[in-house]
């Protein structure tokens, strides 16, 4: 205890001999510290942004869409064209092990929806219950999504789009009212919540209008259709459940199960991984570019260490003739080193803070995020400024502690 209280009086003692000395060398840690955290915490903000963006989609959500043959295949030539239906959604689940959940979907394109005056043109997609968890479609407070019922019924039902919604009713309330779908009546159970979607097949969740598969078989007379969506159940796996997939349509419809234009496939669990990646390699980057700047102000403590040391020649000289150990003296210029760059960090943590809290009322959100310092970039920073403050103290203090006592004294 006596021994701390003594490093800190010292400590303090060389702030008061050079004043502008250590406010610059502690200026270079506060810079690079919040040169570090803001940088990582951009980097963690624009990652969470575009992950909450791609989810709008919907979780490792898989989309096929049939296509035409390009390849010859037991006797068929190509440009065959490849029809879905339903059956061939119960198909793929009853035999392929690594799908998690599936949904044939029928969609109708530039359909008429109108409620009295107002009429908008948007897609009409017949769909199954599961549909709404597998896409991320939650509806607003007051209403639901379609149910098992809807479809045992055929019923009349409708779910729409937020902005299908603000087009027809305004700031009205839209569920249990009537609208038109083809001049077919049609009642709002459900308004989807508004969500953040960076991309989609077909057109926006917001713009659609979202009905029982049964029903939208029966009113439109569809037989095909349009796609199926699947989630794996591991999404690690995602490769190996395509090529599942087009085995088993490939066998049914007599196509080469390798010809993917036949079976064409939007796995975002397969971009999920990409981005993965991506902002592993983005972030390293930020972290080193902040490292490099934290590194000066490190190199600016090793030289105040240095000078210190210098300046106390004598007394290391006294200390160590009346008994005190090598590494004694190396632990107390490593603590006056940890002192400068505990200051420093701490004051560079507090101004990092600030500039994150005011960037949450800049508006650039939807397109880069928000800087956040989460758990990952304080554990970065620590070590970094760990690292930094190790090599920064530990030349000088060696260098305190092998001085020749002989020669110390005469100085």
């Amino acid at each position: 205890m006596d021994s701390l209280r003594t490093t800190i009086i010292e400590f303090l003692r060389d702030i008061r001999a050079q004043k502008l000395r250590t406010f610059l060398t502690i200026f270079g840690i506060i810079w690079g510290t919040v040169a570090i955290v803001v940088l990582l915490a951009f980097g963690m903000g624009f990652k969470r942004q575009l992950a909450i963006n791609m989810h709008g989609m919907g979780e490792s959500v898989a989309i096929m869409f049939p296509g035409r043959t390009t390849k010859p295949f037991e006797g068929f030539g190509i440009g065959r064209p490849v029809s879905f239906i339903e059956d061939d959604a119960r198909l793929i689940a009853s035999q392929v092990p690594g799908i998690g959940r599936i949904c044939p979907e029928y969609a109708a394109g530039d359909a008429q929806v109108r409620l009295g005056e107002n009429i908008t043109n948007t897609l009409v997609s017949g769909v199954y219950p599961v549909y709404a968890d597998m896409r991320s479609i939650i509806p607003e407070q007051g209403g639901r999504f379609i149910d098992d019922i809807d479809m045992q019924d055929r019923k009349r039902v409708a779910l729409i789009g937020d902005e299908v919604k603000r087009l027809l009713f305004g700031e009205g309330e839209a569920v249990g009212k009537l609208i038109y779908v083809n001049q077919v009546p049609f009642l709002v159970v459900g308004v989807m919540q508004k969500k953040t979607q960076s991309s989609s097949y077909n057109r926006r969740d917001q713009d659609r209008v979202f009905i029982p598969a049964s029903t939208f078989a029966s009113v439109f007379g569809a037989f095909h259709v349009n796609n199926i969506i699947y989630t794996p159940e591991d999404p690690r796996e995602a490769e190996q459940v395509q090529d599942q997939v087009r085995k088993i349509l490939g066998k049914k419809y007599r196509f080469d199960p390798s010809d993917k234009d036949a079976v064409w496939i939007w796995d975002t669990a397969g971009m999920e991984k990409f981005i993965f990646y991506f902002f592993l390699a983005f972030n390293l980057f930020l972290g080193l570019i902040g490292s490099f700047t934290l590194g000066v102000g490190g190199i600016g403590v090793a030289n105040i260490m240095y000078i210190v040391v210098q300046e106390r020649v004598k007394e290391i000289g006294v200390r160590r003739a009346v008994g005190a150990r090598r590494r004694t003296i190396m632990a107390q210029f490593f603590a006056e080193t940890f002192f400068i760059i505990a200051i420093g960090s701490s004051i560079g943590f507090l101004i990092a803070w600030g500039i994150t809290v005011v960037m949450k009322y800049i508006p650039i959100k939807d397109f880069v995020g928000t800087p956040e310092i989460s758990v990952e970039v304080a554990i970065a920073t620590v070590l970094v400024l760990a690292a930094i403050g190790l090599a920064a103290g530990l030349f000088p203090a060696r260098r305190a502690a092998n001085l020749n006592v002989v020669e110390c004294l005469r100085t």
